[in-house]
């Protein structure tokens, strides 16, 4: 039977997949302990050892809401300084985002959210009311050379205002890139979705938006279908996902959220589907089974678990 050569099959280049891990900031910020300041540090070791170039190193939120996240500036000032990874601050309103600037972050990631009743607790006030100081935001990233992501959260389901219209998921899209962002990221913060969600409000989104911008997603795995999703989004064109080694995670705010899509299970997925995501699948396996040591438990993802393969 006729076929293709292996040196034909080695010369096809694969088509690159960015893995962001969000671990040391969405994966700890709902742990009912604090996990310290070392434990963070090393953990980012490790994720920079897996090969991983980008990765959420903390937030800089309300420390009483969200103690967990008390030490940003603490790990920010301990990041290796030469490494070549971009390390993210998330943000929620303008003084968190002086704060990030503070510490030297170069690329914040400022989250705004689709429904009110979670815009309220998450980001104290309306998303109408959030949009307000938007224009401040991004000329205090520009004048502080970071750039500027924004994510929307509950852009598939509310857990205090139920289902989300996809034509209001694409009018904040809208809001969103009224400012100087490079990338806009769908969460599904109570991991409500399903693939035909995910299909439906990237469609939606991308028909909003100019075509510069680069589309992220980020997938909560609270119905298991967030490994679906993320091939869902994929097909729809976005190349960067987000991921939490371990499957660890969740918002204080969303009651009942499970942790995030476990960034091994979507390393190993993807490699097998043919594409170059840049990570070292072993060494995340081991950064995940060294956050689990570190919280004492065993963690939700499948392939940390799993026999290694090919053995």
């Amino acid at each position: 039977m006729a076929g293709r050569s292996p040196r034909s099959e080695k010369s096809v280049a694969k088509e690159k997949l960015e893995l962001v891990e969000v671990s040391p900031r969405d994966g700890l910020q709902n742990e009912p302990e604090v996990v310290s300041t070392g434990h963070k540090l090393a953990l980012i070791d490790h994720i920079l050892a897996a090969g991983f170039a980008r990765l959420e190193a903390g937030s800089f939120v309300n420390p009483k809401k969200v103690p967990q996240m008390a030490d940003g500036p603490e790990v920010f000032a301990g990041l290796p300084k030469q490494s070549d990874a971009t390390f993210i601050a998330l943000a929620l309103n303008l003084r968190g985002v002086e704060r990030a600037l503070e510490a030297g972050a170069k690329e914040i990631n400022y989250v705004f959210c689709a429904s009110d009743g979670f815009s309220i607790r998450n980001n104290g006030g309306t998303v109408e009311e959030t949009f307000a100081v938007w224009p401040d935001v991004a000329a205090a990233a520009k004048a502080g050379g970071a750039r500027l992501s924004a994510t929307i959260s509950t852009a598939f389901g509310c857990p205090f205002d139920g289902e989300v219209a996809v034509s209001q998921v694409a009018r904040v899209a809208e809001r969103c890139v009224g400012q100087d962002i490079f990338e806009l990221a769908l969460g599904d913060t109570i991991g409500v979705g399903a693939p035909s969600d995910v299909r439906e409000r990237f469609r939606a989104v991308k028909a909003a938006i100019p075509p510069h911008i680069q589309l992220r997603a980020h997938f909560h795995n609270t119905r298991n279908t967030a490994l679906a999703n993320a091939v869902a989004a994929v097909e729809e064109g976005v190349r960067v996902l987000d991921g939490s080694l371990g499957g660890i995670g969740g918002c204080p705010f969303a009651p009942g959220a499970a942790g995030n899509v476990p960034t091994e299970d979507l390393a190993y997925m993807f490699a097998r589907m043919g594409f170059d995501t840049g990570v070292d699948l072993d060494r995340a396996i081991e950064a995940a089974k060294f956050i689990g040591g570190v919280l004492g438990r065993q963690t939700p993802g499948m392939v940390s678990r799993a026999p290694k393969w090919p053995g």
